[in-house]
């Protein structure tokens, strides 16, 4: 991975969160942290997803909960205004998308071909889901 700053367009349905559209997926293991990181390193993130008006708010919103802004959304920098009749193709480095040839990399692999680290350790949350056997134990 080199050391200058690139800007990278990142799907949100199906390569952040599991693709359940209208509604938002579960977060995809390591997206989170892998965007994290990629920000704390100086790369520019561009959403870039064909979701709009209120469905477009509630993933943004769901993106910031975890942490994420994003330098622009659906455009390849902030004042950039639509029209169009010029293509919606965003000027990114590097695109992020579940529709690749090949399906989306695990973030784990994107962590560490971007970032040129290990892998992501997932943080355990309090509320530790029992396992079945536990039940046993009883």
């Amino acid at each position: 991975m080199t050391n200058e700053s690139l800007m990278i367009a990142v799907d949100f349905d199906g390569t952040i969160v599991d693709d359940n559209y209208p509604k938002i997926g579960k977060p995809k293991l390591f997206a989170f942290e892998t965007l994290k990181k990629l920000q704390e390193k100086g790369h520019r993130l561009i959403l870039w997803t064909v979701r709009s008006g209120k469905a477009l708010d509630e993933a943004v919103d769901f993106c910031k909960k975890n942490g994420i802004t994003f330098y622009a959304i659906n455009r390849s920098y902030p004042e950039e205004e639509y029209d169009d009749k010029y293509s919606r193709k965003v000027n990114a480095d590097l695109f992020i998308d579940d529709r690749n040839i090949g399906g989306l990399v695990e973030w784990g692999e994107i962590y560490i071909k971007l970032i040129g680290e290990k892998k992501p350790i997932k943080k355990q949350t309090k509320k530790a889901k029992k396992s079945w056997l536990s039940f046993l134990k009883e």
